[in-house]
């Protein structure tokens, strides 16, 4: 039998091979930036600001709990209502 490489061979090496080994170290690339964008880079401000669509939500103000909250928070509608 003859051992030498075919034309289909030769395909093989010298398109397949490189076109799957640099799409394996692209798709490498993307998932690492991927990681450090979702664990990391969302929080920096910097990166905030240049992506105006990552503005932080504002924060909810609390809900009255206490005894002395809704004394002042009647107080203050009380002092709204007499003017």
């Amino acid at each position: 039998m003859d051992s030498s490489p075919s034309s289909f061979d030769y395909l093989i090496l010298i398109f397949l091979r490189p076109l799957l080994a640099v799409s394996f170290v692209v798709s490498l690339i993307l998932l690492g930036w991927v990681l450090a964008w979702k664990l990391v880079l969302v929080h920096v401000p910097l990166v905030q600001e240049i992506c105006k669509s990552l503005k932080k939500k504002p924060p909810k103000a609390k809900p009255p709990t206490g005894r002395l909250s809704r004394y002042y928070s009647n107080k203050g509608s009380n002092l709204a209502s007499s003017w």
